[in-house]
């Protein structure tokens, strides 16, 4: 069946130049899905419609931003560098798989998708901003070179403060587990509260013992009231010279502060409205993140706010509670699994589907993989064998490179049964291969099978 996007009135943003070379797109994409149809000659067709597309889309870009800026758009920066973001990366990495995979059917088609699928969603959003019909999302993000600064800052306050040398692993942190983390939330307001700036600081616990509990001389290798107090103080310490190089510094002040739970932090990352996420790691002494919330999104009633009256209570209230959640768990232990897929469908789908029964991370590249692996260890692997990029079996190829890794079970979630494939990728050796079009009921138990085999050999 061919597929044919339809342009719908939703898509216009109301500047007639724009929405017609929007519709042009479409258009060209219609056009690229016939091609991918056709046999005769496609190759060769697709290679110069996708010329014709990427000089298209860079024109429309240029007169994009060249509109913008005549109305003295707000936004055009932002808009810019994820115009930028598309034409640098996104599109580079699309063309360098459609050659590798010599233009093959299921490329162009992944290709296509990712295209049209940016193009709606982009259309739908950033472009509805410019004429003030949809909510800019990324209002409140920080500028780029004011990001890059950000991370500057928070290395060197690292080490003024811990004398620890810490190093980015991740601009894009969207709250894995890593170890025992401890989870500070802190916002700041001005005096009439017209600003105000969410922050969450995550801290393995490991790392909080190294750091301040060492400054303390408290000779401990878990947390105590003691050192979470402290903690409570140096986290304001820390985030308050970093808020000193924000506009308004000077008038913000602390109006609430809380300790959390994993669910409730990552309740609040659920908004996906970040100014920024960092994560951070400082070699042997532990993993930490700083996350921005972006001001407009700020919200009471997270948690039980901290005062000085209820200091006390609260801090052994959270410590008791975190010993019963961490007996629970040893108890009721759940087998961790990670889902690396690219798409977004199929992480949620797998979530809802195993996360009754399995604690579940998941990761949207191979590369998210080996972060998310190194963080938080899972007992199986689901990886999609055909991801953009770096694909499911260059994935599992870094995988068995690294030794502490190696021995983790792999079961590769593929799109098609076609013999060739299966061929290909069991030669692989995985644990097992599933195809996504099966049943949940019938996924779910060849996982529960797989685990059952585990138990049996004394593995888990």
């Amino acid at each position: 069946m061919e597929t044919q996007f339809e342009w719908r009135d939703e898509y216009s943003i109301g500047v007639d130049a724009i929405d017609k070379e929007h519709q042009r797109l479409f258009k060209i994409i219609n056009k690229l899905f016939t091609f991918r149809e056709e046999e005769k000659d496609s190759q060769w067709t697709c290679q110069e419609g996708i010329k014709y597309f990427r000089s298209h889309a860079m024109k429309h870009f240029a007169d994009e931003e060249a509109y913008m800026a005549s109305i003295g758009y707000e936004g055009l920066e932002e808009h810019r560098r994820i115009h930028r973001g598309f034409r640098e990366h996104t599109l580079p990495a699309l063309e360098q798989e459609l050659e590798q995979a010599n233009y093959a059917p299921d490329a162009v088609e992944h290709f296509l998708g990712v295209c049209s699928g940016w193009l709606i969603g982009h259309t739908l959003t950033e472009d509805q901003a410019i004429t003030g019909r949809h909510e800019r999302k990324w209002e409140n993000l920080l500028p780029g070179e004011e990001q890059e600064a950000m991370k500057k800052v928070i290395v060197q306050l690292v080490f003024d403060m811990f004398h620890l040398e810490s190093q980015l692993v991740s601009d894009a942190y969207s709250g894995e587990k890593f170890g025992k983390g401890v989870y500070y939330r802190l916002v700041y307001g001005t005096p009439k509260d017209d600003l105000k700036q969410e922050i969450i600081l995550v801290f393995e616990e490991k790392l909080l013992v190294n750091t301040v509990g060492k400054i303390l001389g408290v000779q401990t290798s878990k947390l105590d009231s003691m050192l979470v107090h402290a903690s409570r103080y140096t986290a304001q310490q820390f985030v308050g010279r970093v808020l000193d190089h924000l506009p308004a510094a000077e008038s913000y002040s602390l109006k609430e502060e809380n300790l959390l739970s994993y669910d409730q932090f990552r309740r609040i990352l659920k908004r996906e409205k970040l100014q920024i996420s960092l994560l951070f790691n400082t070699g042997g002494s532990g993993y930490f993140a700083y996350c921005a919330i972006a001001p407009h999104l700020t919200q009471k009633g997270i948690a039980t706010p901290i005062g000085q009256e209820n200091a006390r209570a609260e801090v052994e209230k959270y410590l008791m509670e975190r010993k019963e959640q961490e007996i629970q768990d040893k108890i009721h232990h759940k087998p961790k699994i990670l889902v690396v897929d690219d798409s977004s469908t199929i992480r949620k789908s797998m979530e809802g589907l195993l996360s009754e029964d399995y604690d579940i991370s998941m990761a949207e590249s191979g590369v998210a993989a080996i972060r998310a692996i190194t963080l938080n260890r899972p007992d199986l692997i689901l990886l999609d064998y055909e991801m953009p990029v770096v694909d499911g079996k260059q994935t599992l190829e870094m995988l068995r490179f690294e030794k502490s890794f190696a021995k983790i079970p792999v079961i590769f979630l593929t799109g098609t049964d076609d013999p060739a494939i299966v061929r290909e990728l069991l030669a692989l050796k995985p644990a097992g291969y599933l195809l996504k079009y099966l049943k949940h009921a019938e996924i779910k138990s060849k996982i529960d099978a797989f685990f059952e085999k585990q138990r049996a050999a004394g593995l888990i």
